[in-house]
């Protein structure tokens, strides 16, 4: 996510080489830089613009040529000034409306708009406690409505599936007397996409806002087509209220360009992201943490709270016991390893933490994280529910069975056991220390 950017940005600020006071010809060199950077990420030239100017103005106010620790100041600028041109703060979804509120989402054909949709009923029931009934109103496109439905049952989610009604309006009625005869809290409108934008798109979703009165209409924006996104948001917002934008596919080989632009140039704001195809890549748009992780910053406010939101307290409590009292076992390592697994890949968590951006690349060159996950989860099956509870009794003979069980090394058993004890070792003394029953599984 943003590793372009990033990259760019980091390159400008190394101007400073480690120098404690900045002359006007290095200042000019970085706003150089940083605008550079910044139109090669596709962001609007206008944000640019506006973003170098606020730099180097907050820079002059700030006297930071002077300032012993004028580098850390003009990080610490840049750092603000791309947090408040991506809007500031996170923007709350509107609940403060009579049940059932409807959330309308709209969006050219391709930008994961059905899949977006689903993810954000998740995300809902799961962090907001809301009923939620979902719709699709997509007539057009071939087995729209028979997607939206089998994505909905994988994740036990009700739908509108009345399939002899093939009028937008009249589903739409339906729908809505539906949400509310069943008492839902939330009814999730998927609406039809176009390739383009087109005056039969606008003239239907105006219709169905009319008739909806939504307490949010939200479009999904493909975030890999750069300026493009903030042509189709602003294109949107002249002919529909928009009240928020999800961006997607920021997994993928995105420059960072709508991000930075959809707000700065609409004024609507970045409510969620997509960042692959499960349903825990899919996060609330925060602008200071975002501004974070571009300038490798990290983001451990976010990763805690992936953590709260899929490890589960009664086995972390477990756990943390079993570390207190010596007794954490391979079988307890396996069970912790499944609990982590649920936050996403290794390769997107370290993403989280300050300066990983750099280490993810040079782990490019070697065997992949997940890979070895999956190693460690082959060996600790392999072996018998004696030996998952008592390492001690692995001598030579059950190291080569479980090696063989498993197609791998001993050398590679044995590693697993050395890092296993090693962590072992080190969770137990964590436990001891004043934050221990806080640190010890994380």
């Amino acid at each position: 996510m943003f590793d372009s950017l990033t990259e760019k940005l980091l390159g400008a600020l190394r101007s400073f080489n480690g120098k404690s006071r900045i002359s006007e010809e290095i200042l000019d060199e970085t706003c150089r830089q940083l605008r550079t950077s910044l139109l090669e990420a596709d962001v609007h030239v206008r944000v640019v613009k506006d973003f170098v100017d606020a730099v180097r103005s907050k820079a002059a106010q700030q006297n930071i040529q002077k300032s012993l620790d004028a580098e850390r100041q003009l990080i610490r600028i840049i750092y603000h000034e791309l947090a408040h041109i991506m809007g500031g703060k996170a923007t709350a979804l509107n609940f403060r409306v009579r049940p059932p509120a409807v959330f309308v989402v709209v969006g050219l054909q391709g930008s994961g708009k059905t899949t977006s949709l689903i993810k954000l009923a998740q995300y809902i029931r799961a962090r907001e406690k809301k009923s939620i009934l979902v719709a699709s109103l997509d007539v057009y496109r071939p087995a729209a409505i028979e997607q939206l439905k089998i994505l909905a049952d994988g994740v036990n989610i009700k739908t509108f599936d009345n399939t002899s009604v093939t009028s937008v309006r009249d589903r739409a009625i339906l729908a809505k007397e539906e949400a509310i005869k069943g008492l839902y809290d939330c009814l999730l409108v998927d609406t039809a996409g176009r390739l383009h934008i087109d005056d039969n798109l606008m003239d239907e979703l105006g219709e169905l806002n009319t008739l909806f009165d939504p307490a949010e209409t939200l479009l999904v924006v493909d975030s890999m087509t750069g300026q493009d996104a903030v042509t189709v948001a602003t294109t949107f917002q002249e002919r529909v209220p928009l009240t928020g934008v999800i961006l997607t596919k920021l997994d993928g080989d995105t420059r960072g360009g709508a991000a930075l632009s959809v707000k700065a140039v609409t004024g609507c704001p970045i409510k969620f992201v997509g960042t692959g195809e499960k349903p825990e890549d899919f996060e609330v748009f925060h602008p200071d943490r975002f501004a974070s992780r571009i300038l490798d910053m990290g983001d451990i406010l976010s990763l805690a709270e992936k953590a709260q939101s899929t490890i589960e307290p009664e086995e972390a409590e477990r756990l943390a016991k079993k570390v207190k009292k010596n007794a954490f076992s391979l079988g307890d390592f396996y069970n912790h390893l499944q609990q982590i697994k649920k936050m996403g890949s290794f390769e997107n968590l370290i993403k989280f933490l300050p300066g990983m951006g750099q280490v993810s690349k040079q782990l490019q060159g070697m065997a992949p994280p997940d890979t070895e996950l999956k190693k460690i989860e082959a060996i600790i099956l392999s072996m018998t529910p004696s030996e998952r509870t008592d390492h001690n009794i692995l001598d030579g003979s059950r190291r080569r069975r479980i090696a063989a069980g498993s197609g791998t090394k001993v050398e590679d058993v044995n590693r697993l056991m050395k890092q296993f004890l090693e962590a072992r070792k080190m969770m137990t003394r964590l436990t001891k220390s004043p934050m221990g029953k806080r640190r010890a599984l994380w």
